[in-house]
């Protein structure tokens, strides 16, 4: 049995958007490749508010972190986590011998820009990476404000994961002054895992040019230039599949309107907060809590594990804490595809499950 996922990726993927999947392949060389690649990075350039070049990757969302801190920090870059995977970031720079600061907050806190003003007043750092929406502790960054701090610093790389928030929340790369704005297939787009995407600003290409030592396949400079020279060819040979889905699923995007969907998710965000505080307690500063996913303190010492295999029996899944949280807190992603009947009836299964 099939179980529904409200978990944070990979999420449910539609029977037709799957079935594009195995569209049959073309050349990777080919006009039609081409334009295939070209009408998906116009379709995300409006889903992320940019006019900055697209670049796709076959990887997850990590390889394009790893990219965007390896290929763009000239002399050091700052790191602020507040879970996780913000300190993946971290470990990324250390393993590719570049100088690099961790700046963390207690779990379930968010990153303010008050925090980024002070690290960058001190003139040490040419990049930041900030995660947006952080799945381990359910904390949304409050990115538009940070934005602001960071234009005071023009030589400042900003990076962003948006992994687990892009096509779930409004994300204005442009306004908010992103220069690499990461995410992948298998969160809020609601496709398969495998397909990496980021925005890619003329600053951070310059910066990029700087630095000597910037890997080979995951070389940013090399991608965009490609794009830019052979008509949205990419050097290395492309996952086609993933695009297939991925072009679908976008005109599939806007026919719900992006207003629309991003609504949808706050909408079902607002309603399992609502839950949680008549059950349990929200894990993050309520001020700052997700619109993709929530955390929930598990308050009543449920064991966790169990409720997910009793769910499991009625075709449901949710996600125990990651890490230190494990059994601690649970998460209930409310992303992609999902809606606020579907979450409705996940919670009336938990309640009868738990006998609240």
């Amino acid at each position: 049995m099939h179980k529904k996922l409200f978990i944070p990726g990979p999420v449910d993927v539609a029977e037709d958007v799957l079935q594009k999947m195995a569209t049959p392949m073309i050349g990777h060389r080919t006009k039609e490749a081409s334009k295939l690649q070209r009408d998906i990075s116009e379709k995300l350039m409006k889903l992320f508010y940019t006019k900055n070049q697209i670049i796709l990757s076959t990887t997850s969302g990590s390889g394009l972190m790893e990219a965007a801190i390896r290929c763009c920090t000239r002399r050091r870059a700052a790191v602020f986590a507040v879970g996780a995977f913000g300190k993946r970031w971290y470990e990324m720079a250390v393993a590719n011998n570049v100088p690099v600061d961790l700046y963390g907050v207690n779990w379930g806190e968010a990153t303010i820009p008050e925090q980024v003003d002070e690290v960058l007043s001190t003139g040490k750092y040419d990049l930041i990476t900030v995660t947006h929406n952080e799945t381990s502790t359910g904390i949304m960054n409050p990115i538009s404000e940070i934005g602001k701090v960071v234009k005071r610093y023009p030589e400042v790389v900003f990076c962003v994961d948006a992994v687990s928030s892009a096509a779930g929340v409004k994300i204005e790369v442009d306004d908010w002054g992103i220069d690499i704005c990461i995410t992948s297939t298998q969160k809020a787009l609601a496709l398969p895992p495998g397909l990496a995407i980021c925005t890619f600003s003329q600053k951070a290409y310059e910066a990029a040019r700087e630095v000597k030592y910037r890997g080979f396949y995951l070389d940013l400079v090399r991608l965009y230039e490609y794009i830019q020279k052979k008509d949205y060819q990419y050097p290395s040979t492309p996952s086609l599949s993933h695009m297939f889905a991925l072009n679908y699923q976008l005109d599939k995007i806007f026919e719900e309107g992006l207003e629309n969907r991003f609504a949808r998710h706050e909408e079902m965000a607002k309603y399992v907060r609502a839950w949680t505080k008549k059950y349990f307690e929200l894990f993050p500063k309520e001020k700052y809590a997700s619109n993709t996913l929530t955390n929930i303190k598990n308050t009543r010492g449920i064991n966790i594990a169990d409720l997910n295999k009793r769910l499991a029996m009625r075709g449901y899944m949710i996600s125990n804490g990651y890490g230190k949280l494990k059994e601690q807190a649970f998460r209930i992603a409310h992303m992609g595809e999902i809606t606020l009947p579907q979450i409705k009836e996940l919670l009336v299964n938990i309640e009868d499950i738990l006998g609240l």
